[in-house]
């Protein structure tokens, strides 16, 4: 019941804000998308590079080398209109949104190359990683870039920022009531289409069996990215209370620093180190 609530509430919250991000956007001109190879190619190649000044000039979190190439290995290439799904539609108008939630990969590359001092939090974990820490971190960060001002240059991609984050609602709703036997599948995969805005779901029917597919399998995965982002929430909240509190200043950089050298564990006992609570 309460995930229920929890991906509900953000349904509503990304649709109601999508649609004021329209009428604030009204009198701007639409997003145009990359229709070639080239058009593309440029188009990923100024937002993999645009992140990462951003991230970097902003002072948003400390910066590594290996970042840029974690980001790199996943720009994407171009694909015909008549065969993008979801995913790839937000692509071809403005990949940032999904590069900012490619933050996952930063993540792994930093098990990978920065082990972990902790022999426990070295090793991959023997649950799914991306259940609620990751997938909630990446989700997280999303918005997180888009208020500190990743979009300015551009305010209509803050529009699809809003769209994936509705979409994850419904994919994760649908999901839930599969899981609780309320629902079908097909039932659920109906959810995770009519509720994502513009009609994104309904482009291309693979990417949608699929992820009800994987879901299913996986249960508390497909509701992790709304619910894990929630965490998240909380816990830069406690932190950003706590540092008022005791009259130092809160900063998101040093909030992630914390989280990223924490490890990658579950958010509450993430939350619990990172606010003393433990």
């Amino acid at each position: 019941d309460d995930q229920v609530g929890l991906l509900k509430r953000e349904l509503s919250r990304a649709w109601s804000s999508l649609k004021l991000e329209e009428h604030r956007n009204r009198k701007l001109p639409m997003l145009s998308e990359a229709n070639t190879v080239l058009e593309y190619d440029s188009l990923s190649e100024k937002s993999v590079k645009n992140i990462i000044q951003f991230l970097d000039q902003q002072e948003l979190l400390t910066m590594k080398n290996y970042y840029e190439p974690a980001l790199r290995a996943h720009k994407g290439q171009f694909v015909p209109k008549e065969k993008r799904n979801f995913f790839l539609i937000t692509m071809h108008y403005d990949p940032r949104p999904l590069y900012s939630h490619f933050y996952h990969w930063f993540e792994l590359a930093q098990m990978d190359l920065e082990p972990h001092t902790s022999e426990i939090r070295r090793a991959p974990l023997l649950y799914n990683i991306f259940d609620s820490r990751n997938e909630g971190m990446a989700t997280a960060v999303e918005e997180i870039f888009m208020n500190a001002g990743l979009y300015d240059d551009n305010p209509r991609v803050r529009e699809i920022v809003y769209i994936l984050i509705a979409q994850r609602a419904a994919r994760g709703l649908g999901s839930l009531y599969a899981h609780a036997n309320q629902m079908t599948m097909e039932e659920a995969g109906k959810v995770h289409a009519e509720y994502t805005p513009r009609g994104w779901m309904k482009t291309e029917k693979a990417l949608l069996k699929f992820e009800q597919h994987l879901y299913m399998r996986q249960p508390g995965y497909g509701t992790s990215y709304i619910t894990g982002k929630y965490l998240i929430d909380e816990a830069m909240t406690e932190y950003a209370r706590k540092m008022e509190l005791t009259g130092q200043t809160f900063t998101i950089k040093h909030f992630l620093d914390r989280m990223n050298q924490i490890g990658s564990i579950p958010t509450s006992l993430a939350a619990w180190e990172l606010n003393g609570a433990y």
